[in-house]
C-alpha cells in the first residue's frame, strides 16, 4: 500500500481536547508504553471519524498493525462518547431558544437485503435512524442514539422521549409530516396532497418549510464527519460513534 501525507479538516481544538482525554485515561488505567503517543492516537481517531479512513489505511499511514488501529480508535471513541449531552441536557440548553427544529436522518450501513429491520422504505436503503435537534439557526444541539432504519421518525422520537421532554419544557418544536400524531408542542405542516389543500393551508406549509429549512444544516454538520456517510462497522457501535462526534463538534464550536 502506498502512503502519502494528507490533511484532516478538523479544528486543532478537537485534537487538543481528545488528546487531553486520552492522557487522563492512560494515567487512570496506568498505561505505560504505547506504539503511538496520546496526540498521535487522537489524530488517528479523528482521521477515522472525519475522513472515514479504514483501519487498514490508518494502520499503513501510522505505521501500526490493523488490529492496533482498531483498538486505538475504539478506545478513543469511547471517551468523548461518554461525555455526550443527554436529551435532558439539550432541553436545558434549548430553554432559552424561541423554538427547536426536529428531524430524522438515515446513516447508511453496509448490509444485505435480508437485514429487513435495518431497511428504510422511505430512503430505499439500509441504515440507522438518528434524530437530530437544531436551534432556529440550524446549529446542531443534540443527536439521538441510533435505531434500525425501519423505525419511523415518530416512533423514534417517542422511544427517545423527545416529544415528552419538549412538552414538559414547553418548547415549541417544528417538524415534518413524518411526526404526524406526535402531539405535545410538535408542530407539523397541514396534512394532505398539495392540490387538495386550500390556498391558506398551502401558505402555512410554505412558511413551515422555511422555518424547518435550517435543520438541514444541522444534519449536514453531522454528516460532515465522513464516516457517517457509509458505516461498515457493527450496528452496536454506531451510537458511540454518533455520540463521540456530537461531543467533538460541540466542544469545538464553543
Amino acid at each position: 500500500m502506498l502512503v502519502y501525507p494528507s490533511g484532516v479538516d478538523v479544528s486543532s481544538s478537537a485534537l487538543r481536547f481528545l488528546t487531553q482525554q486520552l492522557r487522563r485515561h492512560r494515567r487512570a488505567i496506568g498505561s505505560r508504553w504505547r506504539r503511538l503517543s496520546a496526540g498521535r492516537q487522537s489524530l488517528l481517531t479523528l482521521a477515522h471519524l472525519r475522513m472515514g479512513h479504514t483501519y487498514a489505511q490508518l494502520a499503513a499511514g501510522f505505521g501500526i498493525g490493523t488490529t492496533t488501529a482498531y483498538r486505538y480508535v475504539t478506545e478513543a471513541v469511547g471517551l468523548p462518547a461518554a461525555l455526550a449531552p443527554s436529551l435532558a441536557d439539550a432541553v436545558r440548553t434549548a430553554s432559552t431558544k424561541a423554538y427547536l427544529i426536529l428531524d430524522g436522518t438515515l446513516l447508511p450501513i453496509d448490509r444485505i437485503a435480508a437485514d429487513r429491520p435495518f431497511y428504510s422504505g422511505k430512503h430505499k436503503k439500509h441504515g440507522m435512524n438518528v434524530q437530530v435537534i437544531a436551534d432556529p439557526f440550524g446549529r446542531l444541539l443534540w443527536a439521538s442514539p441510533a435505531l434500525p432504519g425501519a423505525v419511523h421518525d415518530i416512533r423514534a422520537a417517542r422511544e427517545h422521549g423527545i416529544v415528552d421532554a419538549l412538552a414538559e419544557a414547553d418548547i415549541p418544536c417544528w417538524a415534518d409530516k413524518g411526526y404526524r400524531g406526535a402531539g405535545g408542542t410538535v408542530r407539523i405542516p397541514c396534512w394532505g396532497r398539495w392540490e387538495t389543500l386550500s390556498a391558506g393551508q398551502q401558505a402555512v406549509n410554505r412558511s413551515h418549510a422555511k422555518i424547518r429549512a435550517p435543520v438541514e444544516q444541522a444534519v449536514a454538520t453531522l454528516k460532515s464527519w465522513r464516516l457517517l456517510r457509509k458505516l461498515r462497522c457493527s450496528t452496536t457501535q454506531i451510537t458511540s460513534l454518533v455520540q463521540a462526534i456530537l461531543t467533538l463538534h460541540l466542544t469545538c464550536s464553543e
